[in-house]
């Protein structure tokens, strides 16, 4: 059997350089910031180009933290432009390879199965990648970096680590490149889905690297991580089971619909209220379209102040529904419960939890209202969906949405929490 191939293609600064291609600049030289400065100086920059890099400042940071002797230019977020020109890219890695053997993994991420390429193109894995990046930057300006791996864990790290410090952006790791090259790597959180937390219980037995994970008895780790002991396990030795067909099949037992926002400004106690509403009726809309019910809801609210914790939880419904009115008045009741009067709101989130199918699910009945009342009420919301998609986000709203505290008006011109 074929050894398989992987590639893993990130696109460099993509934000930025996006920003530098649009103005003609070369992203290597050119030092430039995507951010949003009406936002202060605390506002966060979400791309720094190469160039800007090169002179110490650090990926997402602060406006603020840029030294002031540093000349440089800041571009507003334009979320339409990067999508787009995402869009232009994705397509051009269709032009080599078959829609079931790409994975988008961001929007400036791709997987690669290449395998089936290898004799067609009459090329190795780094070949591949080397022409799919010349062919991107041809067609965008814009350059990539790519790890080539036996499986999609060694092309992610190859890609994540070592591409970036290589002249020619490539690396290729198979197991036995990755335990020479990857075991002793540190510190430990550079490696793919390791984070702080996950490090600081490794610290406790005294474990800073990959290579001190296979030294643990699985034992350990088992008690330690539970399941996800199986992934650190694997990832140390260099292993991952999972395949690009496995995630294009995935299909998960229960989903959820969720929402959020962070603000600001601090909101009161019935300010929330009112975001809580406009919230709550853009996931029922997103629970009709998709013709489904929930079986309960959950609600987080954040506060301002340091160090200061959030409060929420999750709340079962009375059977499995799809009534608007239902769902309004259960995370209006959770909402007064689990909110605290008197503090600054700063971040609101909303979901629906245990969705399924409207027609596998027994319909809840109720004793107070009329089957023809909740068709109504479904109807309704169904038809103002319709039209926002056919005239725009704002065609149609309700007198709520024009309160001076709501929201939802200036989140539609909005994608990914930033103009458009």
């Amino acid at each position: 059997m074929k050894e398989r191939i992987y590639i893993c293609i990130d696109l460099k600064s993509f934000y930025a350089s996006v920003e530098c291609s649009a103005r003609g600049l070369d992203p290597f030289t050119a030092d430039l910031v995507v951010a949003d400065p009406t936002r202060g100086p605390g506002a966060l920059c979400l791309a720094v180009s190469p160039g800007l890099k090169a002179k110490g400042v650090k990926n997402r940071c602060r406006i603020f933290e840029i030294p002031p002797s540093l000349p440089y230019m800041i571009a507003p977020p334009r979320m339409k432009l990067y999508m787009s020109v995402s869009a232009d890219i994705y397509n051009t890695y269709l032009h080599f390879f078959d829609k079931e053997d790409v994975y988008p993994y961001s929007i400036d991420e791709c997987f690669v199965h290449v395998t089936p390429y290898l004799d067609f193109y009459q090329r190795d894995g780094m070949g591949i990648a080397s022409m799919i990046m010349e062919a991107v930057y041809e067609r965008t300006g814009i350059c990539a970096t790519a790890g080539v791996g036996t499986n999609l864990f060694l092309a992610k790290i190859g890609m994540d680590i070592l591409a970036k410090h290589l002249p020619e952006h490539i690396a290729y790791l198979d197991e036995k490149l990755f335990r020479e090259k990857m075991w002793h790597h540190r510190p430990i959180t550079d490696i793919w889905n390791i984070g702080k937390g996950i490090a600081r219980r490794l610290e406790k037995y005294g474990v800073y690297d990959l290579h001190g994970i296979t030294l643990l008895p699985e034992k350990t780790l088992y008690k330690e991580f539970g399941v996800n002991a199986k992934y650190l396990i694997d990832h140390a030795h260099g292993r991952e089971p999972c395949t690009l067909e496995d995630i294009h099949s995935y299909r998960p037992e229960r989903q959820s619909i969720s929402t959020g926002q962070v603000l600001f400004e601090d909101y009161t106690y019935e300010e929330g209220q009112i975001l809580l509403y406009e919230m709550a009726e853009l996931l029922i809309q997103h629970l009709l379209e998709k013709r489904l019910t929930a079986g309960g809801i959950a609600l987080y609210v954040g506060y301002s102040g340091r160090g200061r914790k959030g409060s929420g939880g999750s709340r079962k419904l009375d059977g499995y529904t799809d009534v608007p009115e239902d769902i309004w008045q259960a995370f209006e009741k959770l909402y007064r419960d689990k909110t605290i009067p008197g503090l600054g709101i700063r971040t609101l989130r909303l979901s629906l939890e245990d969705t399924e199918p409207a027609d596998k699910v027994p319909r809840r009945m109720s004793l107070f209202r009329s089957p023809e009342e909740e068709e109504r009420q479904k109807k309704v919301e169904l038809a103002m969906l319709n039209i926002k998609r056919k005239f725009g986000k704002s065609a149609l709203l309700r007198g709520i949405d024009y309160s001076p505290k709501a929201t939802l008006r200036s989140r539609n011109e909005m994608i990914g929490g930033h103009h458009e």
